[in-house]
């Protein structure tokens, strides 16, 4: 007879993620190790080492490679809203589940964009500037309230759909602009092209997310098309936008104004060096990729994301994994649950069942779901396995990854 591995759990979590995402794993007895910063390919291969639980935030780049060096890893958190920076069909072939935060965040990025459309619009950059530098200038050239100004939102999801409703609260028109058709809150007017939107709004601003197909998807056409004297805005993703591209419309004044929290390469921890062709601009505000980096997102995040990656090694729960067949589970019906990630081709399920039967072990409850190629099946049973029966189970040409909890 087999029982699940009693061994210690180990998790590693990087780029200083929030102490409640350490709780939510020590809750459910998990080592964690702690660093602040981002870790580049080949030590992140040493450091997972007999890991199960790795946690991260968005520079850390979770590669095919670093997943074929890690065989003992369940689960990546993404403790941020993008998973671009995990190989995603790499860890589904592995059987590894990934979960993401992609609400916790949203109120701290739109109002971090509020803030700098209020500022921009204001100039308050280049007065503050003048200002340090000993120069006073009350002129209110060129400044302007932002009720009754266009903005324009490139990407209508959970941020950019929350920035249009405060927006309006604040007297802007919101035009936007998504690829999906999405319904438009309140008195959004939606455009039929980027163009469209580009051409119209005093304010452009992208919220669109880490998909290749978004890759430069805004460059010297793209602020060509803008209304002259408009402000940009990139909150998103830094591959997104060529940024020699926007210094070239802000000298020219084509852009009067940007702000920039993304970038294509940032720094693995603080105090590097940042380096952008943006830098020394005084229209430009530039921010470390800080859009949900609140204190109350961070906790939110912590408490989110650590709690998907417990409920999931403890359980197999899967509710929200951006890869693996959606489970949302109840609490065990038997005595043991077998957790089966297979390869989705017919009658899996029957093997899983036939070898069950075979061992004498009665099914208390089942769960099965799919998931493109990924099969992920939950079986509640009430005795012990026969360690025959689980080497079977593993041994089934379908099967990816096979885990037995009490």
């Amino acid at each position: 007879m087999i029982a699940p591995s009693l061994a210690p759990l180990r998790a590693l979590q990087l780029e200083n993620i929030h102490p409640d995402g350490t709780a939510a794993l020590v809750g459910v007895g998990f080592d964690v190790e702690c660093r602040k910063g981002a870790l580049e390919e080949t030590e992140l291969v040493a450091a997972l080492d007999g890991v199960q639980v790795l946690g991260i935030r968005s520079t850390t780049q979770v590669t095919a490679a670093v997943l074929d060096a890690a065989p003992d890893l369940l689960a990546i958190g993404a403790f941020c809203i993008g998973t671009n920076q995990i190989d995603l069909a790499a860890a589904s072939r592995r059987g590894i589940a990934v979960f993401n935060a992609p609400f916790s965040n949203t109120r701290s990025v739109v109002e971090l964009a509020l803030a700098e459309i209020i500022a921009l619009t204001r100039r308050l950059t280049e007065k503050d500037r003048a200002m340090h530098a000993g120069r006073w200038d009350k002129s209110a050239t060129g400044a302007h309230e932002v009720r009754g100004r266009r903005l324009g939102i490139v990407g209508y999801g959970n941020i950019g759909t929350q920035l249009s409703v405060l927006a309006e609260n604040l007297g802007m028109q919101v035009w936007f602009y998504d690829t999906a058709d999405k319904l438009a809150l309140g008195n959004a007017k939606r455009c039929d092209t980027l163009e469209q939107l580009l051409s119209s709004c005093d304010v452009v601003t992208l919220h669109v997310d880490g998909r290749h197909g978004n890759s430069g998807m805004f460059g010297a056409p793209e602020f060509a098309a803008m209304r002259p004297g408009a402000i940009f805005l990139n909150l998103s993703r830094g591959f997104v936008v060529d940024y020699e591209a926007l210094r070239a419309s802000l000298e020219s004044g084509q852009v009067s104004g940007a702000a920039v929290d993304v970038f294509p390469q940032e720094p693995k921890t603080t105090g590097d060096e940042f380096v952008s062709p943006l830098r020394g601009l005084d229209n430009v505000i530039l921010t470390p990729h800080i859009g949900g980096s609140t204190e109350e997102a961070q906790r939110d995040i912590g408490r989110f994301v650590g709690g998907k990656l417990a409920d999931y090694v403890a359980s197999g729960a899967t509710s929200l994994s951006v890869n693996l067949p959606q489970l949302t589970l109840p609490e065990a019906a038997g005595e043991h649950r077998v957790v089966h990630v297979h390869r989705n081709l017919p009658g899996v399920l029957a093997a899983i069942n036939g070898l069950l039967a075979a061992d004498g072990v009665n099914i208390d409850a089942q769960y099965l779901g799919t998931r493109g190629e990924i099969g992920y099946v939950i079986t509640d049973v009430g005795a012990d396995l026969d360690a025959a029966t689980c080497l079977a189970l593993e041994k089934l040409p379908e099967t990816i990854r096979l885990r037995v909890l009490s």
